[in-house]
């Protein structure tokens, strides 16, 4: 099997890619995601892959990447905030669905694994991906290899508190994880969105907020936020995906605004946009069999 298929499960829609091993697209499709109902996901992946290797004349090897991770104790998907896939064996009975061995990684590996292989972090020894969407997720290659961790938890930095909170963070907002003041809460696109309503009183997209004054105080969040993540890791560096990575203020601000809060004299981390867009989660998901 020369031919690698990669499935990007989202909240909302399912994207397959198929490439070859030199990462040339053969065949894309996306559709709906069966939200709320685990058995018709199943279903609707087992079929997208289906429709992507009829042209291809050969079965090929298929990696998925999934909001959340496997639990390493029972298995089972946990921590997804496509809530109805937790608590099932998805590895397994994707395997069975397909017929096939599996490769399994959160969407946010995946996302980082794509830029390492050929997007904005090609050729660094150490890159964090950054997901700044509907949720805030994040994924990290060394070397290539993608490090997930004994807890499979690595680069769960939306998850972490907002370092260093101040008053116009205050109150910590709750969390769906159980907590409060979670990193996903500031940086998502709901979380600004949710933030500038509270401040203001009125609605706004996130896209639009990014052109006012308002923005720096996001910003200045996510420099302190990845200012923790450099003391931590020290990346070669960091690349934004998700809606928000669209914002291109973003790459001048947050690196002058983040060296306040880095432990070291000088910071070379780069930030960096995608270079693959929407696509780069798909394509790590296929990149998972390696090249």
């Amino acid at each position: 099997m020369r031919t690698r298929i990669g499935i990007d499960l989202g909240g909302t829609k399912i994207e397959g890619l198929a490439i070859d091993e030199e990462g040339r697209e053969l065949a894309r499709k996306r559709i709906a995601a069966p939200q709320g109902d685990y058995a018709a996901t199943l279903r609707a992946i087992a079929q997208l892959v289906s429709d992507l290797e009829k042209p291809l004349q050969e079965e090929a090897k298929v990696g998925v990447g999934i909001p959340g991770a496997l639990s390493r104790v029972t298995g089972l998907v946990k921590n997804s905030n496509s809530t109805w896939l937790i608590g099932h064996p998805l590895w397994q009975d994707l395997e069975k669905a397909l017929g096939r061995e599996v490769k399994l990684a959160n969407d946010a590996n995946c996302f980082a694994l794509s830029e390492t292989v050929d997007g904005a972090g090609k050729g660094a020894a150490v890159v964090f991906g950054v997901i700044l969407g509907t949720g805030v997720g994040g994924g990290i290659v060394v070397n290539g290899r993608v490090i997930e961790g004994i807890n499979a938890i690595a680069g769960e930095w939306g998850h972490n508190s907002l370092p260093l909170p101040r008053g116009d963070d205050l109150p910590l907002p709750k969390c769906y994880c159980g907590r409060a003041g979670c990193i996903e809460m500031y940086l998502s696109g709901p979380g600004l969105a949710r933030d500038y309503e509270q401040a203001t009183g009125k609605r706004l997209a996130p896209e639009a907020i990014a052109s006012l004054p308002f923005f720096e105080r996001y910003e200045e969040r996510l420099a302190r936020a990845l200012a923790a993540v450099i003391n931590l890791l020290d990346p070669d560096v960091i690349v934004l995906g998700g809606g928000m990575s669209n914002v291109e203020r973003l790459y001048t601000d947050v690196p002058r605004l983040w060296g306040e809060y880095v432990f070291s004299d000088h910071v070379a981390t780069r930030l960096a946009r995608n270079v693959h867009g929407d696509s780069s989660g798909v394509r790590g998901a296929a990149w998972l069999w390696g090249r």
